[in-house]
Parts: structure tokens; C-alpha cells; sequence
């Protein structure tokens, strides 16, 4: 563990010209340019030929979260413009669907844009929804390490605070983007799949896919599964240490079904391919999880796992198939058709992949835990990746195109 933890991330910095990043997506999602890296071998096509360069038989796994208008701007009594980005409940404990059901006051930690202009007392703004006016007001209850408890209470409760979110709230844009979300960008940036409201970021590799596409590589033999990991706002963080070991990752909740368990286990048969960094991470993470319980047995009720766990000595690690079968006679155990749990798990190199053959992504920041992921992938050879793909005029970070990786 010492040698990853003393990783420098300067050996994963390269320069990103302002104009190569994608400000705005095209308007057809399958249209972007797609890179593909194969057998060590370099070449690009368009992502709807995707189904051309994929494994015979693959299972593509999608995260079908969905993003939360989580940006919220309020004024002061005095004028001053503040802004509440909504993160995830104030109590860990509660799941993100029952939270965004939850009705009049709620309480959930947030980010505040110019928060000392914020001094005290309450933030009040008027909404309508379905013709009727509702007073919406925010109160800070707690100052925290970067971010602060807010309540949310409403006039008309019997509104939930998804609801609420979905009038007054803005898409939650990567800061990179550097501009205020536009009403396209409500539909744009969210996949054609999305279904469990709860991530402040898109899983960005996904808003390739058009439904015509999805139902093309069925008929090429590709299947689909599909998990939910929300995506916090800690995705953006670039990693501001010298060494990777001191940068703290972000806890993020997943959920997976029993029937995608079940499927993981003949991953020899077919080729895993997440689709994205998030659906990848959660994959990865499953294998550690079924660790756990082959260590501290089935009565095991909270599952989080640590950034640092899988670089940890083990006494004896399973194999992949006996770690997802530990999952399952879990959730036999305790008579459950899904695995929740958070990840903070951090894939740099020097891990070594345990449940996936390839990766669907997009090209990402500088000096950022998704580039460490991929390095992790595909070792240096991400330098010769990323130069390709800037000589070759691809767009880059959210809005822009993809790779398709297979080592």
C-alpha cells in the first residue's frame, strides 16, 4: 500500500487547452467521436459503430442514476445572491430515494456560493408548482468542514422535495464548463436511461447512448445490466495533494440487484464492460465488499468501504466468483433482492482489476482520481491515449466524446 499511497500525481497532469474542452453537447448523443484502444492499438470512429468494436457477447453495465437540479439561488435581505448546491441528506443513514420523498422540513448538506454574505436569518423565495404559490425557505443550522447543514421547509407540504427541486433548482454543470446551465442542459445532461433521482454529476460516458442505439446492440448480442451509484459533487475534486496517499475520496451510495450478482458470476463467460468510471467503481467495489463478508461473516449489517481496503493485507483474498456468491447469500441470508452500500474506494495504479475487461468513459480532468482509474486500466499507456486524442481533435470532459478501452 505504501508504493501507491506515494504515487505523485504530477506524473498524471497534462496540458488541456481551454478551447479542446466541450462547452456544449452535440445535438445528436450518439454522434460523438469515439477512440478506441485495442490489443494496443489506436483508432477512432463514430460512438453509434460502437456495437462494431465491442467483445462478442458483452454485458454492459449502466448506471441508471439520476441527476438532481441541485443548484439552488436565493437572496438575501440585503441583495446578496447565495447559492445552495444540494449534496445528500444531513442523516447518512437515509436512502436518497426516501429523502427526495420526504415532505416539509428537510434537512440535507449543501455547498453555499458566497456564504459570508450569508451572516444569519432566513433565505425566502417564492415558487409555483401546478398553479400554486409556495413559499420556500432555507435556514443554515450548521457550519461544517466544507459544507453546511441546511433546512428546507415549504408552505404547501404536501409537495416533496424532489418536487420542489425539479421548479426552482438548476442542472448542477461541472464548474469546468464554466457557464450557467441553459434549459436544454436539463434533458441534455441526463442519460436516456436515468431512473433513481440522487447524483449531483452525470455519469458522463452514458449520455452517448440514444434508445435506438441501446436496442442496436441487443440485436448485435450486447446485453445490459444495470446498478445505481450517486454521484457526489467530490467527482470534480482534482487531487490538490503532492501524493495521491493524503487526498481524501468522497463516500458515494450504490445499490445493486440481485439478478446483476447473479450474472458477475460467469463473468469468464462474457466480457464485463461498465459503461463509465461510476458504474466501474461500483463493480470493483462489490468484490471487496464480498471480501468483507468472508472476513466478518453474514451478520455484517453496514457496508462502507474504505478508500484504502483493497491495498491492505488480506489473509487470503477469494476468487471473484466466491466473493459475489458471499453477496448473494447475504442478501439470502437477510431476504433482500438488492446490495446497498457506500464506496469510498480508490483505484490508482498498483490495483489490480477484479471485475471488469474493459471500460466505456470519456476523456477526464488533469490530475483527477478518474485519470488515476484509468492509468490503473491501462498503465502509461493513457499518455500515449490522451496525446492521440488531442492531436485528433476530440472534445473533451463531460459534453464530450469517448474511449472505448480494451487491455
Amino acid at each position: 500500500m505504501k508504493a501507491v499511497k506515494e504515487i505523485s500525481i504530477t506524473h498524471f497532469d497534462y496540458d488541456l487547452p481551454e478551447h479542446r474542452i466541450a462547452r456544449y453537447p452535440l445535438a445528436q448523443r450518439d454522434a460523438s467521436k469515439l477512440l478506441v484502444f485495442s490489443e494496443n492499438q489506436l483508432s477512432q470512429t463514430v460512438f453509434t459503430h460502437i456495437g462494431d468494436h465491442l467483445p462478442a457477447q458483452a454485458l454492459l453495465v449502466l448506471n441508471e442514476t439520476k441527476v438532481v437540479q441541485a443548484r439552488l439561488r436565493f437572496h438575501t435581505k440585503n441583495g446578496a445572491a447565495v447559492e445552495l448546491f444540494v449534496l445528500e441528506p444531513a442523516d447518512p443513514e437515509v436512502d436518497f430515494q426516501v429523502a427526495y420523498a420526504q415532505t416539509s422540513p428537510v434537512s440535507w448538506n449543501c455547498l453555499v456560493g458566497n456564504s459570508k454574505r450569508w451572516k444569519q436569518g432566513l433565505l425566502v423565495k417564492n415558487i409555483k408548482i401546478k398553479g400554486i404559490t409556495i413559499e420556500l425557505e432555507a435556514k443554515r443550522i450548521e457550519k461544517k468542514d466544507g459544507f453546511s447543514v441546511i433546512r428546507f421547509s415549504w408552505s404547501e407540504p404536501q409537495f416533496s422535495f424532489a418536487e420542489i427541486l425539479d421548479v426552482v433548482g438548476e442542472t448542477p454543470l461541472p464548474p469546468y464548463l464554466n457557464r450557467k446551465a441553459e434549459p436544454e442542459d436539463k434533458n441534455r445532461y441526463q442519460t436516456v436511461f436515468a431512473r433513481l433521482e440522487g447524483s449531483v454529476a452525470a455519469p458522463t460516458a452514458s449520455l452517448h447512448f440514444t434508445d435506438p442505439l441501446l436496442k442496436l446492440l441487443q440485436l448485435q448480442g450486447i446485453t445490459f445490466e444495470k446498478l445505481i451509484l450517486h454521484v457526489g459533487a467530490g467527482t470534480f475534486k482534482p487531487v490538490s495533494t503532492e501524493q495521491i496517499g493524503d487526498h481524501t475520496m468522497h463516500d458515494e451510495q450504490i445499490q445493486v440487484s440481485r439478478h446483476l450478482l447473479q450474472n458477475l458470476k460467469d463473468r469468464n463467460k462474457r466480457p464485463v464492460i461498465p459503461v463509465g468510471t461510476t458504474a466501474m467503481r461500483t463493480l470493483e467495489s462489490l468484490y471487496w465488499f464480498g471480501v468483507m463478508l468472508f472476513e466478518e461473516g453474514l451478520a455484517k449489517s453496514v457496508f462502507h468501504l474504505d478508500q484504502w481496503f483493497p491495498y491492505q493485507d488480506h489473509r487470503e483474498l477469494p476468487s471473484v466468483e466466491d466473493s459475489i456468491n458471499s453477496l448473494i447469500a447475504y442478501l439470502d441470508h437477510h431476504e433482500l433482492e438488492s446490495f446497498k452500500a457506500t464506496t469510498a474506494l480508490m483505484i490508482a495504479p498498483g490495483y489490480e482489476i477484479k471485475m471488469v475487461n474493459g471500460l466505456i468513459t470519456n476523456f477526464h480532468q488533469p490530475k483527477s482520481t478518474l485519470l488515476l482509474l484509468v492509468a490503473a486500466l491501462i498503465g502509461d499507456k493513457w499518455k500515449h491515449v490522451y496525446d492521440y486524442a488531442l492531436a485528433n481533435d476530440f472534445r473533451f470532459l463531460s459534453y464530450g466524446d469517448a474511449c472505448l478501452f480494451l487491455p
